[in-house]
């Protein structure tokens, strides 16, 4: 215990011989500081939630997504595909803008929320970056348009079928009703079912074939329906704070701080081993 006190008590001598050199580094420390928060380039970073379409009236088995997530995740990392996005935007890819777009996109995948993709990027303007996650968001879009009509086109000509089917299947239904009643039989050149029981055994067949052909009509114009179906968009407003993202003013002082105070003891030690040298 007593060392304990003594090396204190020696420490303390150390800063207090020494207290200009810690001092004096620790205000250059915070000067340097404050140059680089005022000097750096500032940079915003824009936060957008894309939602990758799908067209919900797919064959059984088949993603109802327009591409699947592991292969969007893939083309907005391209070269090819960021040249586009800052060409759209209105900048060089050679230029500074597109090399923080390129160094700091970040992707965010979740794929129980849609799948979704979290999308940020930064540029040294709130207007920039919006610009920026926008533009990225538009390019997919524009991507993902015809992937969706090849579907879309698809889908309705399976539809027109089963509307064609469901209005053959009426037609016959209201011959055969009108067949089974024993009132109503036809002369010899009429096309209706002569035999009233047959008919009526016909007319229960189409019945059932009717009732399939109207719920598969239904489930197919529901899932056309916006609820299934729809394109690849963001889901929220880009959303940019109003801070800048860097550099962190209470991130940059709290370094500057720390640091300036490890750089000023060293250097008291360091002049306190110096005079006992000389």
């Amino acid at each position: 215990m007593e060392q304990d006190e003594i090396y204190l008590v020696d420490l303390w001598r150390i800063f207090a011989r020494g207290w200009k050199w810690f001092v004096l580094v620790l205000v250059l420390t915070l000067a340097c500081t404050y140059a680089f928060a005022h000097l750096v380039k500032r940079q915003w970073e824009a936060t957008v939630w894309i939602q990758i379409g799908q067209v919900g009236a797919v064959p059984p088995g088949q993603d109802p997504k327009v591409e699947p997530l592991q292969r969007v995740l893939e083309r907005l990392q391209l070269v090819p595909f960021q040249n586009e996005v800052l060409q759209d935007a209105g900048y060089a890819p050679n230029s500074a803008v597109a090399g923080l777009y390129r160094k700091s996109l970040k992707l965010d995948p979740l794929p129980y929320a849609g799948p979704l993709i979290r999308l940020s990027v930064r540029s040294y303007s709130r207007q920039q970056a919006d610009a920026l996650a926008t533009a990225t968001a538009l390019r997919l879009h524009t991507i993902h348009q015809p992937l969706e009509a090849v579907q879309l086109t698809s889908a309705r000509g399976r539809l027109a079928g089963i509307e064609s089917d469901l209005q053959t299947a009426q037609a016959d239904e209201a011959r055969y009703r009108k067949a089974s009643q024993p009132e109503s039989l036809g002369g010899p050149g009429s096309k209706d079912v002569a035999n009233p029981m047959l008919a009526s055994l016909l007319l229960s067949n189409k019945e059932g074939e009717i009732r399939g052909l109207q719920q598969a009509k239904n489930d197919l114009v529901e899932r056309l329906g916006p609820t299934y179906t729809y394109e690849t968009s963001t889901v929220w407003p880009v959303y940019v704070p109003e801070q800048q993202a860097f550099p962190n003013p209470a991130l940059t002082w709290g370094i500057g701080l720390l640091l300036g105070i490890f750089l000023g003891s060293s250097a008291a030690l360091a002049r306190s081993v110096a005079r006992r040298s000389a």
